[in-house]
């Protein structure tokens, strides 16, 4: 179990990177920079929904995604168990989100489902933050986006725009791609660690679940103004980062 400056037991997990190497007050350098890319990717989504009008929803999404990283950031710098729970709480809550978005179009009682959601992000915290789950919590987790993968997919084969199909791809590789690194972070890190090179699996998961996060916001935004008839079209910034511009008439 991991220790902090002053040598006291701290944070209940440990990844695959050697700590305190990089500096005295960071404990892991490449899992706590490796956020860094998940905060613009979110800023830069932010912006552009607040540009395009979007729905509120969209700018708590974006939100969430930056207040996700930056517990990460916090946690794996200084590998405080109280920081722990401040990454991990969040990624429950951002989870809550993307099922809200994902099923509240065919909610048939729209006031109860957030009312729902809020007192259940309300319960987990606090009971995380008296119980500090560990297997529960992975389980929860993986349960929730067990939960968003067959709308996901209902999305996706209702959709016919090639360029929008291509960001639900995207979507579904970078996560697939972040599950592969972080299993091997976490189930080789004996072997890695007679490496002479770290790939840093835990760092990579981080990115590429930056990008996932912003494929899926992206991929949604779509499904949902092509829901409300606002012509959504897919671009690229700088030929490679898709975003969503919509045709709203003035009433919209």
């Amino acid at each position: 179990m991991p220790s902090n400056l002053s040598g006291t037991v701290v944070s209940a997990r440990d990844w695959c990177e050697t700590n305190y190497v990089y500096s005295a007050y960071v404990a892991e350098f490449f899992n706590t920079v490796s956020n860094i890319p998940c905060i613009l990717l979110a800023l830069f989504g932010l912006l552009n929904s607040l540009r395009q009008r979007f729905e509120k929803r969209f700018y708590v999404l974006y939100i969430s995604n930056v207040i996700l990283s930056i517990g990460s950031i916090v946690y794996h710098a200084t590998w405080q168990q109280l920081q722990q729970q401040a990454d991990e709480t969040p990624m429950v809550w951002e989870m809550l989100l993307y099922i809200y978005i994902l099923y509240s179009p065919d909610w048939h009682y729209q006031s109860t489902m957030p009312t729902f959601m809020f007192l259940y992000s309300a319960l987990f915290g606090i009971t995380h933050w008296l119980f500090h789950f560990d297997i529960v919590f992975k389980l929860h987790y993986v349960l929730l986006c067990l939960l968003c993968i067959p709308r996901m997919y209902k999305y996706y084969i209702h959709t016919e725009d090639i360029a929008a199909k291509r960001v639900a791809k995207l979507y579904a590789i970078t996560l697939l791609l972040a599950s592969f690194f972080w299993l091997l972070d976490r189930l080789l890190c004996h072997k890695i660690s007679s490496w002479s090179f770290n790939p840093q699996g835990h760092a990579l998961w981080h990115v590429l679940m930056g990008f996932n996060s912003y494929y899926a916001n992206i991929f949604l935004t779509y499904c949902r103004a092509q829901q409300r008839g606002w012509d959504p079209k897919v671009v690229y910034f700088l030929g490679f980062l898709p975003c969503i511009k919509t045709q709203k008439t003035k009433a919209q």
